[in-house]
């Protein structure tokens, strides 16, 4: 089914699992990804930057996600990440996608409590669900770039006020990891995390996946984080896998032939990342 990120996450929150969230970086590596959710018998939340949107063509994204959520029999959110701009925001929300990112943690805390506020009030007129951010990551996502000093962890205080002051459905926090991080792993303030969890009745959300360590999804998962978002993994291999392709083909072979193992190493890691997420091995809290 073509759903929502409010849904997903409820499941989510009442099996005590967490939502893999991947970026897709180009229309190739979209249907294994579902296709890898689908053989592990989960949702998924397909997501994009607004740059990838435009590339690819959000209708076209929409079409395609939505017609293979219901011919694969799979849960598939699609959502718009990292969003700055209310028109970019407004075109994803009119044209389909399920869900959206306003991204307003480089603003003063109210400024982006104000802007959050106006994304929600138009999403959920429309029956989207919308993720805001709170804190700062560090990394680099889509050339916007901050520095280890500059990251600004969430204080629970702050999440509690801004959660009820704009009434979104997942809040995106910051508890030590990094976009574009995947040479070295991250040590996440799980400490940090349980603070934020015993206040705040949202879904949490961790950008940066890639840079964390899969040793502590468990604890992570036990403490509210309920979409896990994972890009760089997917990009770095897909990459790899198609340059080795490539790198030995013939001129003449056809095209799908050097990409058709790249998109099935995408499918791979979604499948472990999902098998993961899934928290088989913890206790799971069935409360509604």
């Amino acid at each position: 089914m073509y759903t929502t990120l409010k849904e997903v996450t409820h499941q989510a929150e009442r099996l005590n699992f967490t939502v893999g969230a991947f970026n897709a970086h180009n229309l190739e590596m979209l249907p294994e990804m579902i296709r890898g959710a689908k053989e592990m018998g989960a949702p998924i939340i397909i997501q994009t930057s607004v740059d990838t949107a435009k590339y690819i063509g959000m209708s076209l994204l929409v079409a395609v996600v939505r017609e293979m959520a219901e011919t694969e029999m799979v849960d598939a959110v699609l959502h718009l990440d990292h969003a700055r701009e209310f028109d970019d925001i407004k075109e994803a929300i009119d044209i389909g996608y399920t869900s959206v990112m306003y991204d307003g943690s480089h603003l003063p805390f109210k400024e982006n409590i104000m802007k959050t506020q106006a994304v929600v009030a138009y999403a959920h007129e429309h029956g989207v669900s919308v993720e805001g951010e709170l804190g700062t990551i560090g990394g680099t996502e889509e050339g916007i770039h901050v520095e280890e000093d500059d990251k600004v962890y969430t204080k629970p205080a702050d999440a509690v006020h801004f959660v009820k002051a704009t009434g979104v459905d997942a809040l995106a926090i910051a508890i030590g990891t990094n976009h574009g991080q995947f040479k070295s792993k991250t040590e996440v303030n799980i400490p940090l995390l349980k603070e934020i969890d015993a206040v705040v009745d949202v879904p949490l959300v961790i950008h940066g996946g890639t840079g964390v360590k899969e040793e502590d999804y468990p604890e992570l998962i036990n403490h509210g984080i309920r979409k896990f978002n994972v890009g760089t993994e997917l990009l770095v291999n897909w990459t790899q896998t198609a340059k080795d392709s490539f790198g030995e083909t013939t001129i003449n072979k056809s095209l799908r032939h050097n990409v058709m193992p790249a998109n099935q190493k995408v499918k791979e890691i979604v499948s472990h990342k999902i098998k993961l997420f899934m928290n088989l091995e913890s206790p799971t809290n069935l409360g509604e």
